[in-house]
């Protein structure tokens, strides 16, 4: 099961949204009258104005779980599960509407929920992000439900707000912490992409307690964006990146030349020089040992020796010829 909280400014719209969509049903209520979208828009304004000052009072949650989970989700069980999850994040005593959607393969509903409570008080949504992750992977867990898609299979083009930002983040992130084999290279890479990085101490201490990356006016916990982001988990992959380049370094140093191997080989296996290539007359060795294959500093002294047995070479032949000629 994966979720997607939201806030917004108007009832209106977003009940229309939910309520209105072709195949919706509401599948449970509280606090409001179920008739249609008007009463339901009707119903939450009116707690509304408990709390006018308050921009935001609109709550917005899609919980969603694999196709492969169709079998186990009544409409019974599927507001039991949102129930669960609204009273683990800290969504309580207050009005609400459920409505399940038919327009993709996967289960999914909607909650529409008042941020004034009916008491009056305001519901926070700080660390609406964090909460969600927990509350997601605890129910998932619990009931055996498929673990959801990972982040790198989830489609881009349709996110929008703050979940927009939060993928945008770990894309980032994530592609930085590749390069990167110390917490001072993903500072540098991170702000080359214009993110920055805040750190959490512990109290009256330097040791490192969290992370959060910030861009722009949007700050968020490493762990929020994802859990392989929170402090332990970065620091345990730039230290696995760290150990892997030492390693690339020591193999590319203790890395034996061409030349190095072929005379290892030839001392090891002399008879290998008289190994023939098929069809020609030099060993293997012998023809990869040759200048063509092999290249060496000029050496003038022993080229004016070939050139100078070349020249009686030919000197010979020609007095050969002669002799025979006559």
């Amino acid at each position: 099961m994966i979720g997607k909280p939201i806030t917004g400014r108007s009832f209106g719209g977003c009940v229309r949204y939910v309520v209105n969509k072709q195949d919706a049903k509401i599948i449970a209520a509280e606090g409001v009258r179920m008739q249609n979208a008007g009463t339901v828009t009707h119903d939450f304004n009116l707690q509304r104005k408990m709390r006018p000052e308050l921009g935001k009072a609109v709550g917005h949650l899609v919980l969603s779980w694999n196709r492969e989970d169709l079998s186990k989700l009544s409409d019974e069980i599927m507001v039991e599960r949102a129930k669960e999850y609204m009273h683990k994040v800290g969504i309580r005593n207050t009005q609400f509407v459920v409505v399940r959607h038919h327009d993709r393969e996967h289960p999914h509903l909607h909650v529409i929920y008042n941020r004034v409570d009916n008491n009056g008080n305001t519901i926070t949504d700080k660390n609406n992000f964090a909460k969600n992750v927990k509350a997601c992977k605890e129910i998932t867990l619990k009931y055996g439900y498929h673990i959801g898609e990972s982040k790198e299979q989830v489609n881009r083009q349709a996110l929008k707000g703050n979940e927009k930002i939060r993928y945008e983040l770990f894309d980032a992130i994530k592609v930085a912490l590749k390069q990167s084999g110390n917490w001072k290279q993903l500072e540098a890479n991170l702000q080359k992409l214009g993110i920055g990085i805040a750190y959490k101490y512990r109290s009256g201490s330097n040791e490192v307690q969290g992370i959060s990356f910030e861009k722009g006016d949007i700050k968020m916990k490493g762990s929020a964006i994802d859990r392989s982001l929170s402090y332990a988990g970065i620091n345990t992959q730039l230290n696995r990146n760290l150990q892997a380049q030492q390693e690339h370094v020591v193999r590319k140093v203790d890395s034996p030349s061409l030349a190095d191997q072929l005379r290892d080989a030839i001392r090891q296996h002399p008879q290998a020089d008289h190994v023939h290539v098929p069809g020609g007359g030099k060993g293997i060795l012998e023809t990869l040992l040759e200048p063509q294959f092999v290249a060496g500093p000029p050496d003038p002294m022993g080229d004016a020796d070939i050139a100078k047995r070349k020249r009686k070479k030919h000197e010979a032949e020609h007095s050969q010829s002669q002799g025979i000629s006559r």
